[in-house]
């Protein structure tokens, strides 16, 4: 019989040791909880102690988050911060009205969109602007009326209400006023998150720094006509109530005729894509508000319990707008890293082009959230559309089920489904 070594009994205990921490590591993975080591209060069974937080906090802020506070056993690794507000960004508050944004500087995921929050009182004036991004509209609440003139010498005035949209492309000149009886606020979004609302070409600027006979000359008319012009921009102003719509777009019909397409539409009235008992999902983007050609669109309203089911955009980053209820996240990317956020009103989320993810509606009254794309066309990827559409021998390998169960899978591509 050979010889054995104390080097090689302790080589063989080490190893032993290392086989059976490999096992129980193997064990401790399970369904729900696939992370070795596994994630989550399972943790903490033998040490309560582990989940206390007994350092200073904020409850106020804390509570509105408990899937940051405790994640799901499923969330794995990190990503780049994918929850914004409007509702910690600083105000610019002026006589008519406020303004507030969130813009990469601010939300540094957000590369592809970045958005505002205006309010405009009965009367409240937007100055006359242009950007150099296009800009979307959503009216969150009240009523506006917009201007806008194109590249063709073209006017168009409207009225838009709560649910309509207005789509400005990137250097066309427009206005807006809040109109009775309480003035509007709305969202916009630039198709560029650098862009900022403050970052604007205004009227008066441009006026007050050209020189007095250059006015004069452009215009036709003494230098002394623009004496008493703004020095200092306006941006947004108290303003006297605009007559009815059909005297202002009277006043400014021109030869040129009206624009083929309308800079409005309303899509809080238009028909469903989606609808079932477990909400609904419409959209617009250049296919039906043909001007958008920049900036896609859906509005979705969940019922409580329901979902906005497993998918991903292929052609664009998401920009959200959380409108009203409590709703839930999870961000899928490779790694594999999955992120578990929770959404209020006035919140902004973001997801990157690819990124699988679902929205669970976890409060007890609907949830209603705004999908933005910089796409001319609204697309995405339903994960049970897919699973249903590829041979179901290969589905079965993949996932360890019966061809019978895959056959009950969703296969319609519902969008939305309704809790079990």
């Amino acid at each position: 019989m050979s010889k054995i070594s104390r080097r090689d009994i302790l080589s063989a205990t080490a190893s032993g040791a290392m086989i059976a921490a490999a096992m129980e590591r193997s064990a401790a993975a399970t369904f729900g909880n696939p992370d070795e080591p596994p994630q989550g209060a399972i943790n903490t069974k033998d040490n309560p102690a582990s989940l206390t937080d007994p350092g200073p906090q904020n409850p106020a802020i804390g509570n509105q988050f408990p899937s940051a506070q405790f994640p799901p056993p499923t969330d794995v690794s990190d990503m780049p911060m994918f929850w914004a507000s409007f509702n910690n960004a600083p105000k610019r508050v002026q006589n008519g009205g406020w303004a507030r944004q969130v813009t990469q500087a601010d939300f540094a995921i957000a590369e592809e969109i970045s958005g505002v929050d205006m309010r405009l009182t009965a009367g409240g004036i937007r100055e006359m602007h242009w950007h150099l991004a296009a800009e979307w509209g959503f009216v969150s609440y009240g009523n506006c009326r917009v201007t806008v003139l194109d590249e063709m010498g073209r006017p168009y005035v409207a009225d838009v209400k709560e649910g309509d949209l207005w789509y400005f492309p990137a250097g066309l000149p427009h206005s807006l006023q809040g109109l009775g009886p309480d003035g509007c606020e709305f969202i916009l979004c630039f198709d560029d998150g650098k862009e900022t609302e403050y970052n604007t070409l205004l009227l008066t600027d441009w006026m007050a720094h050209t020189p007095p006979e250059i006015l004069a000359e452009n215009f036709g008319v003494p230098a002394e006509t623009f004496a008493k012009i703004p020095l200092h921009q306006l941006y947004i102003f108290q303003g006297k109530m605009p007559g009815p719509l059909s005297a202002d777009r009277e006043a400014v019909k021109t030869k040129a005729g009206a624009p083929p397409h309308p800079f409005t539409f309303s899509l809080g009235s238009s028909a469903p894509i989606r609808q079932s008992k477990a909400g609904e999902v419409r959209v617009a983007d250049s296919n039906n508000f043909h001007v958008s050609k920049t900036i896609a669109a859906a509005l979705v309203t969940l019922r409580p319990g329901a979902l906005r089911e497993l998918h991903w955009h292929p052609n664009a980053d998401e920009w959200q707008y959380w409108i009203k209820g409590k709703g839930r996240m999870t961000v899928f990317d490779t790694g594999p890293k999955a992120v578990t956020m929770d959404f209020n009103p006035g919140d902004i989320g973001y997801v990157k082009r690819s990124n699988g993810h679902y929205i669970k509606n976890v409060g007890d009254t609907d949830l209603q959230f705004l999908e933005v794309f910089r796409s001319p066309y609204f697309a995405d990827v339903s994960l049970s559309d897919w699973l249903t559409h590829t041979p179901p021998a290969m589905v079965a390998q993949h996932l360890n089920v019966s061809e019978e169960v895959i056959a009950k899978f969703p296969n319609n591509k519902p969008e939305i489904m309704p809790p079990l």
